[in-house]
């Protein structure tokens, strides 16, 4: 098996991240973006997804959480679309839905190439500890389009906390899927033969 890592970092007049990535991991985490519910999710989604994920993020958290959140989900995209090169050997496509409670997040992935993103859902409270509740949307938007993902995703309940959480883990467990190695396929899973 090819060595499937990165190490990616983003450094601009609001933010300085630094992101590793081994997307055939034990789900072990290191992160620190100054927004305690942020590193809470990251971590979800490394455990949940069994990839190793470093996060450090240094950004101007006195003017909003803004910044910060579009630009470690830039770096994290950044770093799975190096880690995954040419896709040689992946399933590709992957759908979960994830339950927290009251809670349901669902999402659809296609290891594309082609970044598209589309949501359906809203967020029952404004905030989650120091995240504003609509940048859970936005991160996963700033993720796909620079991970080279089509992501459709969608959610429903009544507290933003579990929906927040349910939609982490849903993209977690169906990027684990859809990044997964096939023992019968060597090619990239294209028939333009390349994604």
């Amino acid at each position: 098996m090819t060595d499937r890592t990165a190490a990616v970092t983003r450094a601009t007049a609001e933010t300085d991240v630094e992101v590793t990535v081994a997307i055939d991991g034990d789900g072990d985490s290191e992160v620190d973006t100054g927004i305690g519910f942020l590193d809470h999710m990251l971590a979800s989604f490394a455990k949940h997804g069994l990839f190793d994920v470093t996060v450090r993020c240094d950004g101007d958290l006195e003017v909003d959480d803004h910044h910060t959140v579009e630009d470690v989900a830039i770096t994290l995209g950044s770093a799975f679309a190096e880690a995954l090169d040419d896709k040689r050997g992946i399933r590709r496509f992957a759908d979960r839905k994830v339950p927290l409670d009251e809670a349901v997040a669902g999402v659809v992935v296609d290891v594309s190439g082609r970044p598209l993103f589309e949501f359906d859902g809203a967020f029952s409270q404004e905030r989650v500890g120091g995240l504003t509740s609509h940048m859970a949307e936005h991160f996963l938007r700033s993720f796909a389009m620079n991970a080279g993902l089509t992501l459709h995703a969608e959610v429903d309940g009544a507290n933003a906390h579990h929906e927040i959480e349910a939609l982490f883990k849903a993209l977690a467990r169906t990027l684990d899927d859809a990044t997964r190695l096939d023992d019968r396929r060597s090619d990239t899973p294209s028939t333009k033969g390349e994604l």
